[in-house]
């Protein structure tokens, strides 16, 4: 959990408003997926991430509209070295929600494990804009682009 999205000291508390509510709901199934999801933290806390992923993924499915759910799966499939699907989820959510920094951030970082480096510095430029006050933030973009003007200089070595 060192590298990811949860490993730099921006991952978030859980805000029971957003996460599955159980409580209000009275469904044997809405309780079901909220301690699915409490487990799944649970584990990826524990640095369980591939089981935690299993967990969040059964939440997700259950509830594919929570984005506390849907953050946390990207964050464990992300942990767990799924980058094209934590990718997948932190898009989700950055499709309904442009201006959260941190699936911005999320995405960038996902993007750039599967090799995407122009458009992990998008979405990595975009998430230190809207906190440059966040080194891992601002750090993870300067790496990116590092990596594409290294790969610009080879282009170019091989085309001359």
């Amino acid at each position: 959990m060192s590298e990811g999205p949860a490993g730099h000291g921006d991952s978030r508390p859980e805000d029971s408003a957003s996460a599955p509510d159980a409580a209000n709901s009275g469904h044997v199934n809405d309780f079901d997926t909220y301690q699915l999801y409490q487990r799944g933290l649970d584990l990826l806390g524990r640095g369980s991430a591939a089981a935690a992923a299993q967990l969040l993924q059964r939440a997700a499915t259950a509830e594919p509209h929570s984005r506390s759910v849907l953050e946390a799966l990207a964050r464990a499939q992300f942990d767990a070295g799924q980058y094209v699907a934590a990718a997948g989820n932190f898009r989700r959510i950055v499709d309904v929600s442009p201006s959260d920094d941190y699936a911005q951030f999320g995405l960038g970082l996902s993007l750039a494990r599967t090799g995407d480096h122009g458009e992990a510095a998008e979405h990595l430029a975009l998430a230190a804009a809207m906190r440059p006050n966040l080194r891992h933030y601002t750090d993870a973009l300067r790496s990116v682009r590092a990596t594409l003007r290294a790969r610009d200089d080879i282009d170019q070595e091989n085309a001359d």
